[in-house]
């Protein structure tokens, strides 16, 4: 993640000594498409599977991810000082550590990953000057559809190393949030290079049926770099 700050922080002190005019506020249809980094928030995973037995077993794990890719695109309108837009995203990351909370046992070299694909309505005030550079905030609402892997991890205390069955595959479709801000820089009339951080957010998602099951909350942090052309 520091790399690509420190790239995104590169091309706007590059870019901002050609951009000497002011941009027009010139209301307009628009669309647009980003890529950058998502950082996930460690998340409390609640499982609960049946044993050989026919009992419960329950447990409830911190989990961590590794970063990942934030990708989408938007579409809509300019009004001058406000912007509305629907927004399709994707996000994806592998799961790096899975920790029991109740004992503190982690699993060793845990396999499993979660996509986020956003379905959002977004609304982003726009704060014009005299330059080119427009810094803007705002935030959205919509839906997610939460993919959790199989997701397995090994006992390294047995005997011999035992892989270990921890959450179900399946999907969710759950609320979803995001609040961020950032900047737009006007390269000509049409096209704007955007620079933005959104925090993204989720209800809890449940995934498995009813002999396993997993439940977590999605949250994570967002940057990207995109370009808006408005028509």
């Amino acid at each position: 993640m520091k790399k690509v700050l420190s790239l995104i922080t590169v091309m706007f002190f590059l870019l901002l000594p050609a951009l000497s005019w002011s941009a027009s506020v010139r209301p307009g249809a628009y669309v647009s498409g980003f890529i950058g980094v998502s950082v996930p928030r460690d998340a409390s995973v609640n499982s609960s599977q049946f044993a050989s037995d026919g009992s419960m077993l329950n447990a409830t794990d911190e989990v961590e991810f590794d970063p990942g890719i934030n990708i989408g695109g938007t579409g809509g309108y300019d009004f001058g000082f406000l912007r509305l837009e629907g927004e399709l995203s994707f996000k994806y990351s592998e799961i790096n550590r899975i920790t029991d909370t109740a004992d503190g046992f982690r699993f060793g070299n845990p396999d499993g990953n979660i996509g986020v694909f956003a379905m959002m309505g977004n609304a982003f005030f726009d704060l014009h000057n005299p330059g080119p550079v427009t810094p803007y905030v705002g935030g959205g609402v919509g839906f997610a559809t939460l993919h959790l892997s199989d997701t397995f991890g090994t006992d390294v205390t047995t005997s011999g190393p035992e892989r270990i069955f921890l959450y179900p595959e399946d999907d969710d479709m759950v609320f979803a949030y995001q609040a961020g801000a950032g900047v737009g820089i006007a390269l000509n009339r049409r096209l704007t290079l955007d620079i933005g951080y959104r925090y993204f957010g989720t209800s809890r998602a449940r995934f498995g049926d009813g002999f396993d099951t997993a439940d977590l909350r999605y949250e994570s942090h967002n940057a990207a770099v995109g370009l808006r052309v408005k028509f």
